[in-house]
Parts: C-alpha cells; sequence; structure tokens
C-alpha cells in the first residue's frame, strides 16, 4: 500500500481540543505511519494554535473517517490530499 497521502489539522485552543484530538488519533493509530507536531512559542508564551501533520496508510474509507471525525470538533479543521506523479 501507497503512502502518499497527508493530512493537515489545525488546532485552536490546544489545551482544550487536544485530549479529544489524541482520543481520535490514538483510535486510528493503525492508519498513522508518521505524525509531526509543531506550535509557536517563545520566550515569553506558548501559543494556543498548533499544527499536525500525518502521513496516512489506510483505505479511502479509513482516511474520511479519520477526517470527518476530526472535523467534528469545534476549532478543529483537517485536510488532506494525495501527492502522485499520476494525474486524477
Amino acid at each position: 500500500m501507497k503512502c502518499h497521502t497527508i493530512m493537515g489539522i489545525l488546532v485552536d485552543n490546544r489545551n482544550a481540543c487536544a485530549p479529544k484530538v489524541q482520543e481520535i488519533l490514538t483510535k486510528h493509530g493503525c492508519i498513522i505511519k508518521a505524525r509531526l507536531g509543531l506550535h509557536e512559542v517563545d520566550e515569553k508564551q506558548c501559543y494556543d494554535e498548533g499544527l499536525i501533520i500525518l502521513q496516512l496508510c489506510g483505505s479511502d474509507g479509513e482516511i474520511e473517517e479519520l477526517q470527518r471525525e476530526l472535523n467534528s470538533l469545534e476549532r478543529v479543521k483537517a485536510k488532506k490530499f494525495v501527492l502522485s506523479f499520476e494525474e486524477s
């Protein structure tokens, strides 16, 4: 199975949303090949908005279900895209 699907997840109010997001990611953990979490931080504060980037290996249905569950959360936005040399 090719793992060319990338999903970006924008999370606002990380402190409130993180447990629910983590629960969904854990539920779908078998299709997550790689995960990178990013957020702004400086000497004076840690910001509330975060970005999670996933590399996914799963069926279209599994990936769509993950996206739907994430997008059902308030202040969470998930979008996916597929990288390919083939034209779609």
